[in-house]
């Protein structure tokens, strides 16, 4: 009963992370497009800096920008700031029961490095603690000042915190890992920049005092950091469901081409939504970047200078069996009716391997999570060899042939 109460709890709170998610990335979106739609007017207030007008549901919507605030405080005032509190809070539950609870599993393999849960957590809480304090220094610094010197600084300082998490976590938990550290610092730069500049402000204007301008440029800088970085977090927030993005022996080069496509896609709207209509440039370098993301998921770990050779009969009777006796082995302890694993009281995504038929009914997802990607065992719990993916390979290619062959 246990396990059942924490599968449902962890269904409940994904499905508030993405809800509370949805809404925020909603309001980032949106009010970014609307500060590029802005054009000035002889008929602004002096405070204001642009208006537009906007059709939605039937009635038009006069939207009016100023540039640090109204000469007099409104008396009905919306904030947007639980959207995100609520993301962070149902993604910080989801990390601790999935990752922390699950550390074994899911965050450590001892292929990668030896780690101990408690270890392993300290060195994951810790960094997302680390990297809003650099990445907070960098802003108030001198380079800060710079948008492209800081922008290009913080890609390069996530290139290489992605390829440092790929040498001590596993494949899955370094992706989780910058993800939550990007989405960290995007929930903190909302709590500790954003908000507590907006209530200076509104302090500033009861008052009666002119609020500093400052404090509105630097929450419009952070806001435009975490516009820029909304979808390649939620490629992190469904990447896990796909194991070419995130185990592949490639996989901290495929995060970064997907950081450079998802900042891309994002600059194209935001350019689109402004003065800007023709930046289809935008679209060819996505398109690069998902190709070369796609062509290195292609290249095995299992056809790397480190695999083992072996020798097999490759005629299809002994394939098969042999690709049964390693499923049997290494996948039937959790793919099972009833699964051997401690926690699991069904087989993941519903899929059973326990006889031939099954088997091959799998053999396009076997492929793809233990021969394309050490995906499966995750963390390599039930040491799975690469001379055994390599037999996975030769048998999903003999069935793809056959097939072929059979429609000619």
């Amino acid at each position: 009963m246990d396990v059942i109460i924490w599968e449902w709890l962890e269904l409940g709170f994904r499905w508030l992370h993405v809800i509370a998610g949805i809404a925020w990335i909603g309001t980032s979106f949106y009010f970014m497009h609307l500060d590029a739609s802005l054009k000035s007017s002889q008929n602004l207030p002096s405070e204001a800096g642009g208006e537009t007008w906007q059709v939605h549901s039937g009635g038009f919507y006069h939207m009016v920008k100023f540039v640090v605030a109204p000469s007099q405080m409104p008396e009905n005032l919306t904030w947007f700031k639980w959207e995100a509190y609520t993301t962070f809070l149902s993604g910080l539950v989801l990390l601790v029961i999935i990752y922390y609870l699950g550390a074994e599993l899911y965050l450590i393999d001892n292929n990668v490095f030896e780690l101990s849960a408690e270890v392993a957590i300290t060195l994951s809480a810790s960094s997302i603690v680390i990297a809003w304090f650099v990445y907070n220094l960098l802003c108030k610094s001198t380079l800060g000042q710079f948008e492209w010197a800081l922008g290009l600084t913080g890609f390069a300082l996530i290139a290489a915190s992605m390829w440092g998490f790929t040498q001590i976590f596993s494949a899955r938990g370094a992706f989780m890992q910058m993800g939550a550290i990007i989405g960290s610092i995007m929930i903190v730069n909302v709590w500790r920049i954003v908000i507590p500049n907006q209530k200076l402000v509104v302090e500033d204007l009861i008052a009666g005092r002119s609020p500093d301008p400052r404090l509105g440029a630097e929450a419009k800088l952070r806001s435009t950091h975490n516009n820029y970085l909304t979808l390649p977090v939620l490629f992190i927030m469904i990447s896990n469901h796909y194991p070419l993005a995130y185990a592949s022996e490639w996989n901290w080069v495929i995060f970064v081409l997907i950081l450079i496509v998802g900042g891309i896609i994002r600059h194209y709207f935001n350019l689109k939504h402004g003065s800007e209509k023709n930046a289809w440039w935008c679209w060819v370098i996505a398109l690069i970047g998902i190709t070369v993301a796609a062509w290195l998921s292609s290249i095995s770990p299992a056809d790397s200078e480190k695999t083992v050779s072996a020798k097999v009969e490759t005629t299809k009777v002994s394939l098969d069996s042999q690709v049964m006796d390693i499923v049997s082995t290494r996948c039937s302890m959790c793919h099972a009716s009833q699964p051997l694993w401690e926690g699991l009281v069904a087989a993941p995504k519903g899929i059973v391997l326990d006889t031939e038929e099954r088997v091959k009914a799998e053999a396009k997802q076997i492929y793809i999570s233990s021969y394309l990607s050490n995906a499966m065992p995750p963390s390599n719990v039930s040491y799975m060899e690469n001379s055994e993916r390599k037999l996975i390979g030769l048998w999903f290619e003999s069935i793809e042939s056959t097939k072929q062959a059979s429609l000619k």
